[in-house]
């Protein structure tokens, strides 16, 4: 005897029967999706650049500061005398003009027992610098790109900050004896300074050249680089470093820029 189904009550065959398939994603509606996706990613991406780039300027704007007070505290301990040997240094030892303020200023800015892992001095950009970094001349080819820091430089001290250390003298480098001339405090007493809101004190070591670690450019050295710079009346700016490549001068620390820019090297 066959038994009648309970009023409202679905049979196995009338639920099988009546099972709809679920239905996925179709080709076109995937690379839809994933073309948003992109779109998306493609307008988060510079801005989360840009964000990390601006955090980094503000690290290297707060150890410029704290810097720019140890050189102040070290010369009003000094008789005004800058942290630079002057022209103590020789002509084979000129890094010390930019770098061996770190030594000087140490205890004034909290010292450190092992100058490489100094984060004072550590600009969190400084990734890469040209080849000719303090070389003075262009090396067969050009400027190449080294890709470490030069905070992990001995012969830049273990920073990627440079002194406004040039010490007034004129000489001929390189191989076609370019005549230079270092610009600079080296044999300079601070208070002595004629313009201190124009003049450079301290500054990423790449505005020396100039090249930008903050606005890299696929121009390795260039001209408008852009660096973070304190200066002698101890503000600190993010400017553009001028660079005339076809200066027979070198490098940008050897010249004063044109009178529209915010700095000068000299101290006059």
């Amino acid at each position: 005897m066959t038994q009648s189904p309970i009023p409202g009550m679905k049979t196995e065959a009338t639920i099988r029967g009546g099972i709809q398939k679920a239905e996925g994603f179709t080709l076109v509606e995937m690379l839809v999706v994933i073309a948003v996706i992109g779109i998306l990613a493609g307008m988060l991406l510079p801005a989360m650049s840009a964000a990390k780039r601006r955090a980094q300027r503000t690290t290297c704007i707060n150890n410029l500061r704290q810097i720019n007070l140890g050189i102040r505290l070290y010369s009003d301990d000094s008789n005004e005398a800058s942290p630079s040997p002057g022209s103590a240094a020789g002509s084979n030892d000129f890094m010390t003009l930019y770098s061996d303020y770190k030594r000087l200023i140490n205890n004034y800015v909290g010292g450190c027992a092992s100058p490489a892992q100094s984060k004072l001095f550590d600009c969190p950009a400084d990734t890469f610098y040209p080849n000719i970094v303090f070389v003075e001349m262009w090396p067969p080819g050009g400027a190449v790109n080294i890709r470490k820091s030069l905070h992990d430089e001995p012969y830049a001290d273990f920073s990627s900050y440079a002194f406004n250390g040039g010490d007034g003298r004129t000489e001929n480098v390189g191989t076609n004896n370019r005549t230079i001339t270092r610009l600079g405090l080296g044999n300079v007493k601070l208070s002595t300074v004629g313009h201190p809101s124009r003049t450079v004190l301290i500054a990423d070591g790449s505005a020396l050249a100039p090249w930008s670690w903050h606005e890299p450019s696929s121009r390795l050295i260039f001209n408008d680089a852009r660096n973070v710079v304190s200066f002698v009346d101890g503000h600190v700016s993010y400017i553009k470093i001028f660079y005339n490549d076809r200066s027979p001068k070198g490098l940008a620390v050897f010249y004063n820029p044109p009178p529209n820019y915010e700095y000068q090297w000299s101290a006059d």
